[in-house]
């Protein structure tokens, strides 16, 4: 039986059911290596999704960026809404990864900010890939990056069931042994309070309320309750509470970790002393104990992933737990999910590359006693590591690299796009002014000027990429100065920030969007009719082949689609990526012709999953203006009177946090934009 439901408005078209039966034979046949040669808008996404309908099995989508894994995300949603779509990605808004620079005897302490959101949908991703089969996870390379051990997640999951014997005190501290924290206030993910014998818990991946009232030493009624709104949703039989931290530690392996860290340190410590690293001995002693105390009285420490091998009882070198660990796997222990690995000629390197930057930077923390030689087993997954790891694998990519053309079985073009478009024509112009007097070209960015202002006076929207983070602002800002409605997007810009900037660009919120090498692979932008591609004949990999055809393509979604390559010298990487973008063009036209199609631009639903991470504040206040906007409808004065006592009490006894959901409440009933 299929457990997956495929549901679209559109039936496979253009190369599209060439490409599923060709994949999907393939898969049949046991071709492990398969790649998927797409042109940019010939719906690549809308292939796998019928690929994984056809095979049922869980799916790991591998993305080269946040950006794009929420795209991926999204749209697989659209095509599986029955099913267990997740996004995995880093749960890091900023990190510092821990560091010793020796050369100025400079300690960089480990520094992270957490998205307390995306760290709840890492949990989702994990709870669902142990309990149902109909799950697709679209994922960063941080899948690579170790997590806790499956088996003692699954294990220590609590099974509550009504009529159930449980006694109020001992399921208390089953929920902190399981690292959920009591709290008297609102309750957050991974958090409980105990009134008399009333338990409330949150769930780590959701947000909702379980009341769980406990009479005698039974289970009495568990209801589901919204945590806003406190409406009670439903009574329910039973609940499975999963752990609040993937790093789960039993008793017993607590203890033979303790002894195990004891003897590293001891043979770290007598190979300082016989080295003669008197300072590195005494750093290492006194941190690595701290740690042993801490992991004593609580069970966990700062830092405890670095001594992951110890509680995962694994061998020194072996791979640690990743994502990979909690797909489901045959009885003789091969991979049974299909893997696919999107724009892979960037994925793939990205990979292979994760490895070997954090060996070295944990090598200079264990040779000056930073960290013990353990630490070097917390680390991401090699590139063979992680291909022995998955199953079935579908590279896609508009430019596969060598690497996976040369492993892959078959290679299945998909050029033909559903919608009769064809790749964009492409205009190359000088970078610099003209010195003849009598022309009027400007140059690169006065020229981009006035073919921006034609776009958008036709309705289109319009892309620039620069080869710098710096050009991409100071571009940004000059056309606003003249007059173009414009913003900038780059790596340095928070994961939802992103998607919400993009979502704005396609809502034409704004006309023009600049940016560095986000704007390459991946981003649906089907508004976009014109792309400027500045300093186009700088060698690099920002303007390689593979780097222009993916920027050409970005324009390949709407039916007047076109590239200026402003350029004073035809670089190799230009001209191989001029002549493929002709050849495609071509087999388009063709085609199109022989079927009397006429190119439309895609019409596709402005969504993003930033619905899925927006902030807990501004969650919380839509769900009160659900509520209070009626009344305030009919009595506006009395409702933003007692909205204006109640926060000035929450002051009082310095609340704060509620004071500045009533604060924007109030600004919001009132039609003010909130800060």
């Amino acid at each position: 039986m299929n457990v997956f439901s495929l549901r679209s408005h559109y039936a496979p078209a253009g190369d599209q059911p060439k490409a599923i039966e060709e994949l999907s034979r393939g898969l049949q046949k046991s071709m492990r290596w398969q790649t998927l040669l797409g042109a940019t808008g010939t719906g690549k996404t809308f292939t796998v999704a019928n690929i994984i309908a056809r095979i049922g099995k869980p799916t790991l989508v591998i993305a080269h960026n946040k950006t794009l894994a929420a795209q991926l995300a999204q749209e697989y949603s659209e095509f599986f809404p029955d099913a267990a779509v997740h996004y995995f990605v880093s749960y890091y808004d900023y990190y510092q990864p821990e560091a010793y620079l020796p050369i100025t005897d400079t300690y960089i302490e480990k520094e992270t900010q957490i998205n307390e959101e995306i760290d709840r949908l890492r949990h989702a991703s994990t709870q669902s890939l142990l309990s149902r089969r109909d799950v697709i996870i679209v994922a960063s390379v941080s899948c690579i990056y170790g997590l806790g051990n499956p088996v003692e997640y699954e294990k220590v999951n609590m099974h509550l069931e009504k009529g159930a014997k449980c006694a109020r005190n001992d399921f208390m501290r089953a929920l902190i042994d399981i690292h959920f924290e009591r709290t008297n206030t609102d309750l957050t993910p991974g958090t409980f309070r105990a009134v008399g014998n009333v338990i409330e818990v949150m769930p780590i991946h959701e947000k909702k309320l379980y009341r769980i009232e406990i009479a005698g030493d039974t289970i009495k009624t568990i209801l589901r309750i919204d945590a806003i709104t406190r409406k009670i949703e439903a009574e329910i039989e039973r609940i499975f509470l999963f752990p609040a931290k993937h790093f789960i530690i039993s008793k017993e392996r607590n203890e033979h970790a303790i002894t195990d860290i004891k003897v590293e340190l001891e043979k770290q410590l007598a190979y300082f002393a016989k080295e003669e690293k008197i300072l590195e001995a005494e750093r290492l002693k006194r941190r690595t104990n701290y740690d042993l105390a801490m992991i004593r009285e609580i069970g966990y420490c700062s830092g405890i992933e670095n001594y992951s091998r110890f509680f995962d009882r694994r061998n020194e070198g072996e791979a640690p737990y990743t994502l990979l660990s909690y797909f489901p796997h045959l009885s003789d222990g091969a991979p049974d999910f299909l893997t696919v690995i999107d724009e892979s000629h960037v994925t793939i390197p990205q990979l292979r590359g994760m490895f070997g930057g954090d060996r070295s930077r944990k090598e200079v923390l264990v040779e000056h006693g930073f960290r013990l030689p353990s630490a070097k087993d917390n680390r991401p997954l090699t590139l063979e590591e992680f291909e022995d790891r998955i199953g079935d694998v579908i590279y896609t990519s508009a430019t596969p690299g060598e690497y996976e053309m040369k492993k892959s079985a078959q290679i299945v073009e998909q050029i033909i796009r559903p919608t009769g478009l064809v790749d964009p024509q492409v205009d190359v112009r000088p970078i610099l002014s003209s010195r003849e007097k009598s022309s009027p070209y400007r140059g690169q960015v006065g020229d981009f000027i006035q073919e921006t202002e034609k776009e958008i006076k036709s309705g289109g929207r319009v892309l620039a990429t620069t080869l710098t983070k710096k050009m991409a602002e100071d571009l940004s800002t000059y056309l606003k100065e003249k007059g173009i409605k414009a913003e900038y997007l780059h790596s340095d810009i928070k994961t939802i920030d992103r998607i919400t900037i993009l979502s704005d660009f396609r809502r034409g919120v704004f006309d023009c969007l600049v940016g560095v090498n986000l704007l390459r692979e991946g981003l649906d932008l089907p508004e976009v009719s014109l792309i400027g591609i500045f300093d186009a004949d700088k060698e690099g990999f920002l303007r390689s082949e593979t780097s222009l055809i993916q920027i050409i393509g970005r324009a390949a979604r709407n039916s007047n689609g076109r590239v200026i390559l402003y350029a004073d010298n035809m670089t190799g990487s230009m001209e191989r990526a001029l002549e493929e973008t002709r050849r495609r063009r071509e087999l388009q036209i063709a085609y199109n012709t022989k079927h009397g199609i006429t190119p439309t631009t895609i019409s596709k639903s402005i969504k993003d999953i930033t619905r899925h991470l927006r902030g807990e504040h501004q969650e919380t206040i839509d769900m009160l203006l659900v509520v209070d906007r009626e009344l305030y409808k009919k009595n506006p004065k009395k409702v933003i009177r007692e909205k204006e006592k109640q926060m000035n009490e929450a002051v009082k006894i310095l609340d704060f946090e509620t004071a500045a959901l009533l604060r924007d409440e109030i600004r919001a009933l009132q039609g003010e934009e909130m800060p």
